[in-house]
């Protein structure tokens, strides 16, 4: 099984990165490095997380993150991750 991570997800990640940046680089590298790596591990438990409260869909999965919202959904080759976003603000 593999991940791919959509264009839309790889811009909002960057968006988040680059305002963590503003406050503290190592904090922001930190928080993708992690994030990065909790993403990888769903190829080994790609069912660990919650049925998403977003979708009706059994696949669709909510990976929760430091406070973000990591939507992904499964295949049966493929792990792909939809979105990130801070679970305070609304899904754009």
């Amino acid at each position: 099984m593999i991940i791919i991570e959509t264009s839309r997800y790889k811009r909002e990640l960057r968006d988040i990165a680059f305002f963590i940046k503003k406050d503290k680089l190592s904090a922001s590298i930190k928080f993708v490095q992690e994030l990065k790596e909790c993403i990888n591990n769903l190829v080994n438990f790609p069912q660990k997380y919650r049925k998403s409260k977003y979708f009706e869909d059994e696949n669709i999965r909510d990976m929760i993150f430091s406070g973000y919202t990591v939507i992904y959904e499964i295949f049966e080759d493929r792990i792909e991750i939809l979105t990130v976003f801070n679970q305070n603000l609304p899904l754009k």
